[in-house]
């Protein structure tokens, strides 16, 4: 039987004038999506300050995600910026780039 990975497409919060650390982003983020049964990670940026990403499984409508970030936070922005990774690491970009590793 052959398995196949999930795949996971990455979005990015940022905002100009908004703190998005400190206000429990992530986890009234994650309480939406687990309310509206829709599956997704969510994690603070380590490689950049200021940012969070969450990721959907690919190819899922992530609007009413995206709404309701901007509702929570109004100046936010909110851009799609990695398509089908499977097992993403969200804190840091970097490490989602396979050829940096040897076993």
């Amino acid at each position: 039987m052959i398995k196949e990975l999930i795949k996971w497409d990455i979005y990015e919060i940022s905002s100009l004038s908004s703190n998005l650390e400190g206000i429990m982003l992530r986890g009234r983020i994650r309480k939406f999506a687990l309310l509206n049964e829709i599956n997704l990670l969510v994690e603070n940026a380590s490689d950049e300050a200021g940012k969070v990403r969450f990721a959907v499984i690919e190819d899922t409508n992530a609007s009413t995600i995206i709404k309701k970030i901007k509702e929570m936070v109004s100046d936010s922005e909110v851009k799609l910026i990695r398509e089908k990774i499977p097992n993403p690491v969200l804190s840091k970009l970097k490490v989602n780039l396979e050829e940096r590793y040897s076993l």
